[in-house]
């Protein structure tokens, strides 16, 4: 592993049904410390088993997934428990959101989960709100916001913890156009504060602002084609997603 790595996969296969082809197969990779990296392939290629893999959700049948410098696929289910419960925040395509709590009660509950006092919970969820623009809505109930503001909320709950790493599946997947920006920029402000990154995604304009494409074909990496490590040039509204700079990834 890489001094720099915040992840390795090495030859990492995933079985889900005997005789049935593999989810993933032999794959290899890694991702550094304040990297931002878009998975994209079609349906059936491994993207979704990539991601839960990485955060602990799921185990290769075989191989090895190491992240933040431990191995996670050998852990118990407690310490899985733990590993993501310190490392990994979870950007869901579907939000995901308690409806019976406010906004802020969301963003507190994991905090809440991981045994911090709620007090200290409350005052990092605020924190929160305020730094994704939507602290007006502390006391409303997630039913009440837009799909963008509702999005906001989702990526505010996954940092709650402060992770180490911040793993999206599609997170402009049930979102309009205006709503999809909102969030690119979002994701552009949280890696420039040194915040490592990996969303799986099939929206062209999320690619384009990352700073690395990642291929996926058959549960395996596909070669990389000339200028495969971009998509091709960004949307107006589209803004970059470059490398940390040394000073933010430092701060991370």
């Amino acid at each position: 592993m890489g001094q720099d790595d915040l992840i390795r996969l090495d030859n990492v296969t995933k079985t889900y049904q005997a005789g049935a082809p593999p989810a993933l197969a032999d794959l290899s990779m890694d991702v550094a410390a304040g990297e931002v990296a878009a998975v994209m392939g079609p349906s059936g290629s491994g993207k979704s088993t990539l991601l839960n893999l990485i955060a602990g959700l799921d185990r290769p049948t075989e191989g090895t997934v190491t992240v933040a410098g431990r191995r996670i696929d050998n852990l118990s289910e407690s310490g899985l428990a733990r590993f993501r419960a310190r490392h990994v925040g979870i950007i869901f395509q579907f939000f995901n959101l308690l409806e019976g709590m406010t906004v802020l009660e969301n963003v507190a509950l994991p905090a809440v989960i991981a045994g911090r006092k709620r007090r200290m919970a409350e005052t990092r969820a605020r924190d929160l709100l305020d730094l994704l623009g939507i602290s007006d809505k502390a006391a409303a109930v997630p039913s009440v916001l837009s799909g963008g503001q509702r999005q906001r909320l989702a990526i505010a709950r996954a940092l709650a913890n402060e992770p180490t790493l911040l793993l999206a599946d599609e997170p402009t997947g049930a979102l309009d156009s205006d709503g999809g920006a909102e969030v690119i920029e979002l994701l552009t402000r949280l890696h420039r504060g040194g915040q490592t990154i990996v969303m799986v995604t099939h929206d062209a304009n999320v690619a384009h602002a990352a700073g690395r494409v990642v291929r996926m074909r058959d549960g395996r990496i596909a070669e990389p084609q000339p200028g495969d490590d971009r998509v091709g040039p960004a949307s107006a509204a589209s803004a970059t997603i470059g490398p940390a700079s040394p000073a933010a990834a430092g701060a991370s």
